[in-house]
């Protein structure tokens, strides 16, 4: 199949005289299916006629990573060896420094290949990688519908600025990704040994630097559960997502975004299943507008704002104004991070939300503003607040360290919001109360549900 250009980015321009095979480094992109970075590998290892292998580290003490997330991911990885020996490509894991992995697998390998992540440690392990390196080298955008570059040559404002950018493109990209016809492609013998099947929980266990305080949660990782929870989405919730989606109550969310986070799953494939359906048009136009417009906003905003994980460089100026005017606002309740980490506030709705992130890995998206609000209230300074709230994110939940809990504890904080009424501790940004929650919602059962 023919890849985008404009998902391509070329580097290292030098021809592949020598090599005995094309390595494609998965990182962000971590599947087989719809994946243009795997595609594309795949075609440059066909035109040298050359055996094509993949390769995957594993990186001890990624920051905020715990047991939860290095499992959640192992388990994917698992699915993917099975798929690779399937089509006959050899997958090669190892455990390790990125850099040093990724340059030990590519000393023999005419051509480097890999997928494009947004955050700032994943452009450095690229950025080291491409320096080092002594052959062609390729990256391939594929977690993203529109690719981030070609949406938008700076940074977005908000979602109304970005909306019709994505939406003027979105179908050029919204194509079937078909899986690499490539094993057995006599090309020869393959030159790189798979490695053995990982144990998840054993490896995960192995390189956490701290047990998981809530034991287990419901989530398991990988492709195929993801496609069981997008097909489950579909068949139960789609067609009441436009009106329930916003409901802690009603159940009425995709459970995709662990997914999503870890590369298990693509964009352009949940929205071609979404589209394919028969729900109404208002549903499906809203589960766009989270999946395309507000994921990709997110994206926008971590890849131009090198800032996007500090207090004085995510949130916007014009907040930070009105934030430092009220510092000295009298707060009724205060907490230190390990109250806040407890669930030991005065607030049964909050501590059901911080219960529900600990104990599953996610929290529902409209109590995860709520949730966020408060902290703001609750913490003497905004500075600190940020740093408490991005802290929590990373730890539970399954996509933290994501451009869209960036993006979220920005927003809580004004980025990508506008101006409000003024008021106490929140000045000009937006405010939201325990009162809206018993207007809107069934919330005592959201409260019973999430019980420490």
């Amino acid at each position: 199949m023919r890849i985008d250009e404009e998902r391509i980015r070329h580097f290292t321009g030098v021809p592949p005289k020598t090599g005995t095979f094309v390595l494609y480094w998965m990182q962000q992109a971590q599947r087989v299916h719809f994946n243009h970075a795997l595609n594309y590998a795949a075609e440059r290892a066909r035109e040298l006629g050359l055996p094509l292998a993949a390769g995957f580290v594993v990186t001890p003490g990624f920051p905020d990573a715990g047991f939860r997330h290095y499992r959640f991911m192992l388990e994917g990885i698992v699915q993917i060896q099975a798929e690779m020996a399937r089509l006959e490509i050899p997958f090669v894991i190892r455990v390790g420094d990125m850099v040093e992995e990724v340059l030990f697998m590519a000393k023999a390998a005419a051509w480097v290949v890999t997928d494009v992540g947004y955050l700032k440690i994943q452009r450095k392990w690229r950025e080291e990688v491409q320096k080092s390196l002594r052959c062609p080298y390729t990256e391939v955008e594929t977690d993203v519908v529109v690719p981030v570059a070609s949406a938008s040559d700076k940074e977005e404002y908000g979602a109304r600025t970005i909306r019709p950018k994505l939406m003027a493109k979105a179908d050029v990209f919204l194509r079937v990704v078909d899986l690499p016809a490539f094993g057995g492609s006599g090309a020869g013998s393959p030159v790189v040994s798979p490695s053995k099947p990982v144990d998840p929980d054993h490896l995960a266990r192995e390189i956490s630097t701290a047990p998981d305080p809530s034991g287990s949660i419901p989530f398991r990782g990988g492709y195929v559960e993801a496609k069981k929870h997008l097909q489950g989405f579909i068949r139960e919730q789609l067609a009441d997502y436009e009106t329930l989606s916003r409901d802690p109550t009603a159940k009425c969310q995709s459970n995709l975004s662990p997914y999503l986070h870890f590369g298990q799953i693509s964009p352009v494939e949940i929205i071609l299943e979404i589209k394919k359906t028969n729900a109404p048009a208002g549903a499906t136009e809203a589960f766009i507008e989270q999946l395309l417009v507000r994921r990709e906003l997110a994206v926008n905003f971590v890849y131009y704002n090198p800032g996007y994980d500090g207090y004085e460089t995510a949130v916007p100026d014009w907040a930070k104004r009105t934030l430092a005017e009220h510092t000295k606002d009298r707060r009724p309740y205060t907490y230190s991070y390990l109250e806040f980490e407890e669930g030991r506030t005065h607030d049964p709705y909050w501590n059901a939300a911080q219960t529900e992130m600990v104990t599953t890995g996610k929290m529902h998206n409209y109590m995860r503003m709520y949730w966020g609000k408060k902290i703001i209230e609750w913490t003497r300074h905004p500075k600190d607040a940020f740093d408490i709230m991005l802290a929590l994110n990373n730890r539970y939940e399954l996509d933290g360290r994501d451009p869209n809990g960036f993006a979220g504890v920005a927003w809580c904080f004004g980025r990508h919001d506008r101006a409000w009424k003024e008021r106490e501790v929140f000045g000009k940004i937006r405010y939201m109360n325990a009162k809206g929650l018993e207007r809107k919602f069934r919330i005592a059962e959201y409260v019973k549900a999430h019980s420490g």
